[in-house]
This record gives C-alpha cells, structure tokens and sequence, in this order.
C-alpha cells in the first residue's frame, strides 16, 4: 500500500496537464487533476482555439469583396458579434466535455477547485479544504495576461481573456503590444471593421522574428488601415463620455471605446504556494527546472507556461507526455525546444521555423539566403493588393536549411510541413530535387535558384 493518496497530482487542466496525467495514469499510476476554472486551460478554453475561430470570422469580408473578381455577386451583407460569440462558445462546451471524457476514460480523478502546495508531497483544496498526498505534484498551471506596471486607469482596460467574451464589438479599439496576441486581434478586430491603432513600445513588431517578416506583416497591416504608434507606450488611460482616452509617454493622446493590453504573460505561479516549499523561482515568476521539468524540490515537476520555455501548446503537451514517460513509463525522455514551428495568425498570415536571418548570420560562416515575393493567383482576379513572401536561409557551407519564413495565405500550414523537412536536415539540393506541385504558392520554396544579393552588396 503506497504511503500517498495518489501517486501523481497535476495542478492545472490545460493542455500539458491533461496530457501528463493522461499518460501517467496509463502507465498504472493512480491521478487526481485539479483545475479552479475550466477544463482545457489557455489554449482551448481562452487562447488558441477561440482566437483561431474569431480569424476565421474575420476574414470573410475579403472573402465576399474577392467574389466579385470570380464572377459571384453577392447581396448585402452584415455581422452579428453576439452570433459569432455564441457559437464559440457551444465549441468550446463541446471541448471542454471532450477533454473531461479523456481523463474520465484514463481514470484521472478530476477534482474542480484550485490547489495550492502545503508541503513536497501535499496539497490542499482551496474550497472544500481538503488534502491529499502524493508521490509526485506537477504544476501545469499556465500564465495569464500581464498588464505591465500600475498606472492611472488601468483598470478600464481589457485583455484577451475578456476580448472573447465583449458583448458588443467596438467601432474603435487600441491594442497594445507587439506579439502574437496583439497583432492577432489587431487583424480580428480590423477584420471585422473595428478602427483598429497598435501601440508598441518597440520600433517593430513581433520582436524575435525575421525582419523581413516582421516588416511585410507591418506593411500588410497598414494596407489595410489598421495604424501604428511605435516607440511608446500608455501612461494613463482617462475615461470619458465617448470612451477612452489613452495618453501615451510620447505626448500623444489616442481615443477609443476600448483599450486591449497585449503586452506579455506572466507565469501562474501567484499563491501557490511554491516559495514555502523551497521551488526556486525564475525572473518573472516562473518554476525553474531542469531538462527533465524537475524543480529544486524533487517531488515538484513543471510543464509548459508556468516554465521560462517555449510558451506553445504543442511544447506543453510534448513537455507533460516526456515528464510521465519519465517518471512513470520507466522511459527518461528530454524535449528538444529547437526547429519549433511557430505561426502568427494575423491577416495575412506569418509563420516560421528554424533561425530568423540576423541569427543565422552569427551561426554559419557563409549564409545564402534566398527570397520570393509575388501576387498570389487568387489576387489576380480579385483584383486585392495582396502579395506574398517566402524566405529560405541556408548554410552556404553545409548547404543546410536553417531557416523557412512564410508571409501569406496558407503560411501555417506550409511551414508546418517544412518544419519536418528542416528537422531531418534537409540541404537546398533536397529542396531544389523535390517536384514543385503546381500551381501553388507552396511550390516557390522548391523553385527558389537565385541567392538573393542585398542592394548594398549588389552596388560592390
């Protein structure tokens, strides 16, 4: 008879949590999952799959302007915000019963209520005020939204959690931050026809990026009206009869209905608990651990967020499944976090895997790189300003791809499947030998034969 309640206790219902619990417990191991909110944490419930579905919505006004082009006339339409709200809604119910099934059928004890740490090997339940012991306690706690230092105001601003769930759609809206989630719903707001402003502190968005594809995104954007307020960031926000009024630390004042922050995330780590127990904590809140998610404390694991590492769900859900094969498959296991594919789903859409140019550039002694900017078919006879851009990075020495960038339709997907082709190592030769499939915008990365020469290098 083991000594513990359960031999495994995640704290957290996200995507890493279930997913290490779900393992464990096929491995025989007996589970119990907490989770204070809903099942299926950030991603599912407040993250990934509802913004991914407010994109879609947002992108059938181009759908019904192009139709024209194609010979389609299409009558007067309009959008409901209340409609689209509520039909995410219904998926999101469906998720999260789909995610209690899972641990049902892998016979992981789900417990609703926050958890907090009492000790190595105890947790209490907040509400009910029970304890229960275990051998091992994973945290899969997540982050949530930052909203920077206490400034005037702050308190009328919203984040993505409560962007979900507005209950009506705004004519004006400022963002800020420069990531993935600001210049998401940037392009979900503007999509569907909110007068969108992006404020960024920085001179760029999507700090960490290529810079071609950060400046082909920002163009893009523009394009489509939605403006931009680089090199500064709020100081106060006012609220006023018609709105709000932003007032930045450049001296300009902005006016909106609402204010969204988007300027970073912060570990879920905040009462747990994890201080008094000795688990060192990292610079922003997060558990340190080691290649094999291991804390300072031996008995205290950490996947995903609420760790200083890749802050992706697939990273989470490979982190939680390497952790159980770990300590309960008897299979030790270290994730990679290298050639990570990585998307930003913005319109048009920007996704990437392997080095941005400036890093390949201090990595390989030669670096050829090779670019393609063209007007998809589809603009063609739609008749939009639309173009697309490829980008290949190649280490001129090994002949090594190192580098896959993609602005455009489609660009997800895409760099999805080059991202295997970048993990088994694959030279410019292996894309050059591979058949084009045509006509797509796809076949360009196989196409692609002149190195492009920078204007500078070309005036030498």
């Amino acid at each position: 008879m083991s000594e513990f309640d359960f031999d495994l206790f995640v704290i957290g219902a996200g995507s890493g949590g279930v997913r290490a619990a779900r393992i464990a417990s096929g491995y025989g191991a007996r589970v119990a999952i907490a989770e204070e909110y809903r099942v299926g944490g950030t991603c599912v419930i407040r993250g990934c799959v509802p913004k991914k579905l407010l994109v879609y919505a947002s992108r059938y006004a181009d759908e019904f302007e192009d139709a024209a082009g194609f010979g389609w006339t299409v009558g007067e339409t309009s959008f409901d915000w209340p409609s689209l709200v509520a039909a995410k809604n219904r998926e999101l119910t469906r998720l999260e019963a789909a995610y209690g099934s899972t641990l049902a059928n892998a016979e992981v004890d789900l417990i609703p209520e926050r958890a907090t740490l009492e000790g190595p090997h105890t947790v209490r339940l907040a509400k009910s005020g029970r304890t229960f012991t275990a051998g091992k306690i994973l945290i899969a706690t997540g982050s949530t939204p930052s909203l920077g230092p206490q400034i005037e105001g702050l308190e009328q601003v919203i984040t993505s959690n409560e962007a979900f769930d507005l209950p009506r759609l705004p004519k004006s809206i400022i963002v800020a931050g420069g990531g993935y989630i600001a210049l998401e719903f940037a392009g979900i707001f503007a999509g569907l026809g909110v007068d969108t402003t992006i404020v960024y502190r920085g001179d760029k968005v999507l700090r960490g990026f290529d810079e071609d594809l950060r400046d082909r995104v920002t163009a893009a954007y523009e394009t489509r009206g939605i403006r931009f307020s680089f090199g500064a960031i709020f100081e106060r926000i006012e609220k006023t009869p018609d709105g709000l009024v932003g007032h930045l630390s450049n001296g300009k004042s902005l006016a909106a209905e609402q204010i969204m922050f988007a300027i970073g995330r912060t570990p879920n780590t905040a009462g747990l608990g994890l201080d008094k127990i000795g688990v060192e904590l990292g610079w922003n809140g997060h558990v340190v651990v080691n290649e094999y998610s291991k804390s300072s404390v031996d008995s205290i694991f950490a996947v995903g967020d609420v760790t200083d590492r890749a802050a992706l769900t697939p990273v989470a859900i490979r982190e939680g499944h390497a952790f159980a094969d770990t300590e309960f498959g008897g299979n030790p296991r270290i994730i990679e976090h290298t050639l990570i594919p990585t998307a930003v789903f913005s319109t048009p859409e920007a996704a990437s895997v392997g080095l941005p140019e400036h890093l390949a550039a201090e990595r390989c002694g030669k670096l050829d790189v090779y670019k393609a900017s063209f007007r998809p078919m589809k603009a063609t006879l739609s008749g939009r300003d639309e173009r697309m851009f490829m980008k290949l990075l190649v280490d001129g020495e090994s002949d090594k791809v190192v580098g896959c960038h993609m602005v455009g339709e489609g660009a997800a997907e895409v760099i999805q499947m080059a991202a295997i082709a970048l993990r088994l190592g694959a030279t410019k030769a292996d894309f050059d030998n591979t058949m084009a499939l045509h006509p797509t915008a796809a076949e360009e990365f196989v196409t692609m034969r002149e190195k492009w020469i920078a204007p500078t290098e070309a005036a030498c």
